[in-house]
């Protein structure tokens, strides 16, 4: 089975049992400091499990390209990705919301989609459940359900660290998980929601629910008979692109997964610098180019885009004034101070110093990672408390110039709409304290005249110094005159109306200034294309 007829497959299996399929989250989420990335296809629904009534579904699917930087030291085994997409559904409020449902239907439709549907051998499939911990029962209710399915002749106790979920935050959900393994692997992990954490300890709560999460990847391994995720059609692209490369197993695996993620966190208008998530594409594009550069090949070779291009030029730049033996030559050992110090003085990640350690026969010290991520802490709180100073006595704070930003989006989209036509939608944005970026469909290059139209619109808005009001109003009144670009069932059954004058009125969380005055003058720094019909704004206030 390919990769594209198993997507179908599974999203095909759910919507014939009424789910609704939902779009995925963007790869960098919106309006959400708390994470870098999408990590898990629960991410965009997590409100819905301690207030069910904001969903419009008790029951949905999705297929979620994910990104985890906790699995990039683990790269370079058969079975860890950094970007992976995670196959899922969803239930919530039950047991009163209908159509919802709990453990049983969650665990019948698991066994029938992976026996009845896919056709993998039962007795390649073993479940765990959990045996209880933490003065948490065990989950005695999936027990009895496993033990009755026909075929599953393998059930496995697992303690907390293995078969209990939570977010480990106060007031977010958790519980219990069951999962299956398909020749030893896990390939889907069934989240069951009965908990709230409050004051430390999981109590049950009124709302349950149901979160699940499979690795497409690992389940399209083993489908076609792979032991190794890496051999899948996922890689095609860039497996072809180093066929004639005599890389070890593990330098293509690296290949093969960062080049994936570093094009999709491209996509997703992420540029590489020194904090957050270019940081992270940053280590991902330099610890390629080294395992390259032994081979004399160029990482464009695999990756053509402009940021790719830009970043190497400035690595190449960086590896040809650095030598790792040299600077270590009297211990040819790396401590944590020199791991440092490459890091902040040549620009040069954690991984990219151990692997250039690793090729040059170089030992690093016992505590070394360790003691590099304190620093790494360290450095990260003194370049905060450095930028908070800075705007003393005049600009306002990080999270003051990202509400300013916020408030810019919209007052960019009205100006689109008005020089490009109504039928302008929003289709991502991302919004730091430096600028701001923002999609939308339309299907060919913006003129020069075309640009300075909206920036003039924009700032005669701005010059206007209109208030920005907002009204508290049911969702279906609101969306009689408001245009909304995502699907309406990702709002609640009550919406906030963020309006600008007559010029701009959205559905939005907030949070805006209190006027548009405040904005100062905005600029388009740069309009190109996105992905086919998408094109991408960036733009600053000044």
């Amino acid at each position: 089975m390919d990769s594209t007829t198993l997507r179908n497959t599974f999203i095909d299996f759910f919507t014939k049992r009424a789910h609704t399929l939902i779009p995925p989250a963007p790869l960098v989420p919106e309006n959400d400091p708390s994470v870098l990335f999408t990590s898990a296809g629960m991410q965009q629904f997590k409100r819905y499990y301690s207030n069910p009534d904001l969903s419009s579904h008790s029951r949905i699917v999705t297929v979620q390209p994910c990104i985890r930087t906790s699995d990039i030291d683990e790269v370079g085994d058969s079975s860890h990705l950094t970007y992976f997409e995670m196959l899922g559904n969803f239930s919530f409020g039950f047991p009163s919301k209908a159509g919802s449902y709990f453990k049983e239907e969650a665990i019948t439709l698991a066994w029938e989609f992976l026996t009845d549907v896919l056709k993998i051998d039962t007795t390649r499939i073993y479940a765990t459940y959990f045996s209880g911990e933490k003065d948490i029962h065990a989950d005695m209710q999936s027990l009895g359900l496993l033990q009755k399915i026909d075929g599953l002749h393998e059930i496995k106790q697992q303690g907390f660290d293995d078969n209990f979920w939570s977010l480990s935050s106060e007031g977010s959900p958790g519980g219990p998980t069951v999962e299956f393994y398909v020749d030893g692997l896990e390939v889907w992990n069934l989240v069951f929601n009965e908990y709230i954490l409050e004051n430390g300890k999981y109590i049950p709560s009124k709302n349950k629910g149901v979160d699940t999460g499979m690795g497409f990847e690992r389940l399209l391994a083993t489908l076609n008979g792979k032991t190794d995720i890496y051999e899948t059609d996922v890689f095609d692209e860039y497996a072809t692109k180093i066929a004639g490369l005599s890389v070890d197993t593990r330098q293509k695996r690296i290949i093969l997964d960062h080049s994936r993620a570093i094009k999709n966190i491209g996509d997703a208008g992420v540029t590489p610098s020194n904090k957050d998530s270019g940081y992270i594409l940053r280590r991902l594009i330099r610890r390629v180019m080294v395992i390259l550069k032994k081979y004399d090949f160029p990482i464009t070779n695999i990756l053509g885009s402009d940021v790719v291009n830009q970043e190497a030029q400035k690595f190449n730049a960086t590896l040809q004034g650095f030598d790792i033996v040299s600077k270590t030559k009297k211990s040819h050992t790396v401590s944590a101070d020199q791991l440092f110090d490459f890091y902040q003085t040549n620009g040069i990640p954690l991984e990219v110093c151990l692997e250039l350690a690793h090729d040059n026969d170089i030992s690093v010290a016992d505590d070394a990672v360790a003691k590099f991520k304190e620093l790494f802490k360290i450095h990260q709180e003194k370049s905060k408390s450095a930028s908070a100073g800075m705007f003393k006595g005049g600009l306002a704070s990080g999270g003051e110039m990202e509400t300013k930003y916020h408030t810019a989006t919209h007052l960019l989209l009205a100006a689109l709409r008005q020089t490009l036509g109504e039928e302008i939608y929003q289709k991502g944005s991302n919004i730091t304290d430096e600028r701001l970026r923002f999609d939308f469909n339309y299907p060919e290059k913006l003129t020069d005249d075309q640009i300075i139209k909206v920036e003039d619109i924009v700032n005669e808005t701005i010059e206007k110094d209109i208030p920005v009001t907002m009204v508290e109003m049911p969702k279906e009144e609101a969306l009689k005159t408001v245009k909304v670009s995502f699907d309406p069932s990702k709002y609640g059954d009550m919406v906030k109306v963020y309006s600008i004058g007559d010029f701009s009125s959205e559905l939005c969380g907030g949070p805006h200034v209190g006027s548009t005055g405040v904005l100062g003058k905005f600029n388009i720094t740069k309009e190109e294309s996105s992905s086919a019909g998408v094109r991408r704004i960036k733009a600053v206030l000044q």
